[in-house]
């Protein structure tokens, strides 16, 4: 075999490399071995507010984004979406403008009353977040806070979740 073959032969081993390495940087966490597939996973939280008003809402909100945050080791390009719910009861304010606030600038975010069904807990903020991670779901912490701790007590982790 000529050296021109032999070479050629070599650049062409080394250009698939190169893109394989190239697609697979895509799914893997940065820092991470190349071969760890990132998923996408939902992390549930929820809060309650004392009264319908703006400030309440916002700072509730954020509290709640800011422990979720520490729980799971989240930076903000791991998020690809947040889902808010408020119960019928609140609406001075969007609980995404905390998000923002926060420096959710790029992530889509919605917001969504909840159904208002007669007896169950009220000013209630509930968030789901979906991250990019190489994370299993099961390892995937979720937070509740406030009242809203009785929403889900199997989910309720007492050592990253304070009351």
């Amino acid at each position: 075999m000529s050296s021109l073959v032999r070479g050629l032969i070599s650049l062409v081993l080394l250009l698939l490399s190169y893109a394989l390495s190239r697609s697979r940087r895509g799914f893997a966490r940065e820092g991470a071995a190349a071969t760890s597939p990132r998923a996408l996973r939902g992390i549930r939280g929820a809060t309650t507010v004392a009264e319908d008003t703006q400030a309440a809402i916002l700072e509730a909100t954020e509290e709640l984004i800011r422990d979720i945050v520490a729980a799971n080791g989240l930076a903000s390009e791991d998020v690809a979406s947040a889902l808010f719910t408020v119960t019928p009861d609140l609406h001075a304010e969007f609980p995404a403008a905390a998000a923002r606030r926060m420096g959710w600038t790029l992530v889509p975010l919605l917001n969504f009353t909840e159904i208002g069904v007669p007896g169950r807990l009220a000013r209630c903020i509930r968030v789901l977040i979906h991250v990019n991670t190489t994370k299993a779901q099961a390892e995937m912490v979720h937070v509740y806070l406030r009242e809203a701790v009785s929403l889900r007590p199997d989910l309720v982790n007492r050592s990253t979740t304070p009351q």
